[in-house]
């Protein structure tokens, strides 16, 4: 069960538990402390179930707004994307919400926002693309020769590293002696090599 499905199943047991706590004889300054609501919504709540009945208390699915593309029209989005992108204009063979939209525009004379052309085509089962960043110069003979060649013999040549023994002194800093000179704000620290 979806996060927003839970959330309304549980504000429709609350109008519900309002109501029958109502019909016990409780106070509405009460009901709303026990639900954990204002006094506000608990008298809105009573007054949709004297008015309108108990089943007005039930979640109502939200009605949008009335679809711009027909089902024959979402029906022949597929077709449209399987010609390509730089067939239909595009640089770069990769579709993003906002080229589709721009398609769809072209097409059908309908504006979509490129949120809602995600959800369309995510209800058809299509996924988000991530280009691919090639350069048009690129050799792959090329590649391929160095990889076999050249990589081999680098990974050979890189030196071990070897930790400096504890006796060995590092030397102090420009910015370190400079910081740390008397005379200067704050004076010596106490943590400094130089010291």
């Amino acid at each position: 069960m979806s996060t927003s499905k839970r959330r309304a199943d549980s504000w429709e047991w609350r109008r519900q538990r309002a109501w029958e706590l109502s019909q016990q004889g409780w106070w509405q300054k009460d009901i709303a402390a026990a639900l954990g609501v204002s006094c506000a919504a608990v008298c809105q709540w009573l007054k949709r179930a004297r008015e309108k009945g108990v089943e007005a208390l039930r979640t109502q699915p939200r009605p949008g707004g009335p679809a711009k593309l027909t089902a024959e029209q979402r029906a022949q989005i597929p077709a449209l994307l399987a010609r390509r992108a730089e067939a239909s204009g595009f640089r770069g063979d990769v579709w993003t919400a906002s080229r589709i939209a721009a398609v769809l525009w072209r097409t059908f004379g309908v504006r979509s926002h490129r949120d809602h052309v995600s959800r369309l085509l995510r209800q058809a089962g299509w996924s988000r693309q991530q280009p691919l960043a090639r350069a048009t110069q690129r050799d792959e003979a090329a590649i391929q020769q160095w990889h076999a060649e050249r990589w081999p013999a680098l990974q050979k040549k890189q030196p071990t590293k070897v930790p400096p023994s504890s006796g060995e002194m590092k030397p102090v800093s420009t910015c370190c002696r400079m910081r740390c000179a008397p005379g200067r704000r704050g004076g010596r620290r106490r943590s400094c090599a130089c010291r």
